[in-house]
């Protein structure tokens, strides 16, 4: 059953995540989580606790026990990949990301991939990537399939 201030309490949360803010989501999603026990609430929480509080530990366990509870829901891949991160294990955040697309297709997961996916070097190697001229050249090279 749906508590309806838990409910409140997680998307003023989201909110906060949205804004930058994940402290404010971080006391959030511990006053939601108190008044009902979900899966999506407590991988969230998993999230801000490894930003915040620097617990990754914590919050992986908290993400991998919410995977176990819905295994398809790709939003839990996605934090448990964004704490990965925050501990430096790149590997393993595009791994858990790849998993969480394998699942059900999310576009948040989609642009944390597209940030990480490595850059081709520039096309003339001795001017600088912002050039235009690279650019360009890089665009023209992309779109004839040569590149």
């Amino acid at each position: 059953m749906a508590n309806p201030e838990a409910e409140q309490l997680f998307a003023k949360g989201l909110r906060s995540i949205a804004e930058g803010s994940t402290l404010a989501a971080l006391v959030n999603f511990e006053r939601a989580l108190q008044l009902e026990i979900s899966p999506v609430y407590c991988s969230h929480l998993a999230f801000c606790i490894a930003k915040e509080r620097g617990q990754v530990k914590k919050g992986i366990t908290l993400c991998l026990e919410a995977i176990e509870k819905e295994p398809e829901n790709s939003l839990h891949y996605l934090n448990l990949g964004k704490i990965q991160l925050i501990a430096g294990c790149k590997a393993d955040a595009i791994e858990t990301f790849r998993q969480g697309l394998s699942h059900e297709p999310n576009q948040q997961i989609l642009d944390e991939l597209f940030k990480l996916e490595p850059r081709n070097p520039p096309v003339i190697s001795f001017l600088h990537r912002d050039n235009p001229l690279n650019k360009y050249l890089g665009k023209i090279l992309k779109r004839l399939g040569l590149r």
